[in-house]
């Protein structure tokens, strides 16, 4: 499989989301952007097949339903 090279004109908000994701996690721009793509069409067809997804608060154990608008 073949790399592609694409050009992004990212928000400010999203530019400021990958330098917080690169600064946590310690990788590279290209790999965050990378992962994240992975992440968002796993999470796309998981609920066009009708799933639901939540977040679970682990300290207070309530759950939120998770929407994409």
């Amino acid at each position: 499989m073949s790399a592609s090279r694409v050009t992004v004109n990212l928000t400010e908000r999203s530019t400021k989301a990958l330098q917080d994701a690169v600064s946590s996690s310690g990788d590279t721009q290209t790999d965050v952007i990378n992962r994240a793509l992975q992440v968002y069409a796993y999470l796309e067809s998981v609920m066009a097949a009708g799933s639901r997804l939540y977040v679970e608060n682990a300290d207070r154990q309530e759950r939120e339903r998770l929407r994409f608008f």
